[in-house]
């Protein structure tokens, strides 16, 4: 009988980190109803060889190429199509017991489609972790925070936002539980964003189609981040700035997401200027990449949102440019 719930960690050429984070990931996760999967995103270092005779309990399935994180978690998915899947980064450490709170969640409540633990960082244990804190959310112009992270503001973790589970707008793709059936049915990650925002995308989809995104404080990861592409990397700040813009053209209705578009090149423009005066010559050209890729790709999605449900996001009815950087806030 096929158990409830698949983690799958997708790999590619990383096998320090497999050597590093699956035994834990492994010890903690395997159960009678948990399997363990490393998806291989057609590595060449030796990843499949090194799971195979270390982890023999590890179930591994090879892909013929590097997909990418988004259609690499696709087929995955859909080869093993368990009732339930945790979308693992390969540099994340988790605790015991760490899956069981969000497998009973997504059991015990049909119309929720994903959930996340708390996130905290690996090497910084008591603060949250960048990439999802407690729970994210969008801001009125589609900029992401999180409970315990604003831009490059990382909160301390002293229990601020333990509690009851509660819903937000996308849950990281750090340690992303998902209900499969509907994840398929979504069409899962988009494929043309790669990496970065896809899973906040999928989360919209998912609100779109009527189910709610939740964040619990009562299971913890530790995660690195980063490990893919380091902070400050122009590739990042392209592959950000461009799919978020992406995000909002395909989620909103068409007037609104013109709209929001306009401010957000506005904004997108001061962001380009701040890098030149700072003489990141890397990042202000990865601004300009992205918005023309943009122009370009967004002529692939026509099949806009007749409703603004994007602005019913828990956390959307607030500017967080203003908040942090006019008013002090945050």
């Amino acid at each position: 009988m096929k158990k409830k719930l698949a983690v799958i960690i997708l790999n590619w050429n990383g096998i320090d980190l497999l050597r590093k984070f699956l035994p834990t990931v492994a010890a903690h996760s395997i159960s009678d109803e948990v399997d363990l999967w490393v998806a291989d995103n057609g590595s060449t270092d030796g990843s499949c060889e090194f799971v195979e005779k270390e982890f023999p309990e590890v179930k591994l399935l090879r892909l013929d190429s590097n997909y990418g994180f988004a259609e690499g978690y696709n087929r995955a998915i859909a080869a093993t199509d368990y009732p339930y899947t945790v979308l693992l980064n390969s540099d994340v450490e988790t605790t015991e017991g760490w899956w069981r709170p969000l497998l009973r969640l997504l059991e015990e409540n049909p119309d929720v489609g994903a959930v996340m633990p708390k996130i905290r960082a690996y090497n910084d244990r008591e603060r949250f972790e960048y990439a999802g804190a407690a729970g994210g959310y969008l801001d009125n112009l589609g900029y992401p925070y999180c409970r315990g992270r604003v831009f490059d503001n990382v909160e301390v973790d002293r229990g601020q936002y333990d509690g009851e589970p509660i819903e937000v707008a996308w849950a990281t793709g750090a340690a992303l539980c998902v209900r499969t059936a509907l994840y398929l049915r979504l069409g899962g990650l988009d494929k043309d964003f790669f990496a970065h925002m896809e899973e906040i995308d999928l989360c919209c989809r998912m609100i779109g189609a009527g189910y709610r995104v939740m964040a619990l404080t009562d299971a913890t990861v530790y995660h690195v981040g980063g490990a893919s592409l380091p902070k400050g990397n122009p590739k990042k700040t392209y592959l950000n700035f461009r799919n978020n813009l992406l995000l909002l053209h395909k989620n909103l209705p068409a007037r609104k997401g013109s709209r929001v578009l306009f401010i957000r090149r506005l904004a997108d423009t001061l962001a380009f200027l701040l890098f030149l005066l700072k003489g990141q010559w890397g990042d202000a050209r990865a601004i300009l990449r992205a918005h023309r890729d943009f122009r370009r790709m967004r002529r692939n999605y026509t099949d806009l949102p007749d409703r603004d449900y994007m602005s019913t996001l828990p956390g959307a009815g607030r500017s967080i440019l203003i908040d942090h950087y006019l008013r002090r806030r945050i």
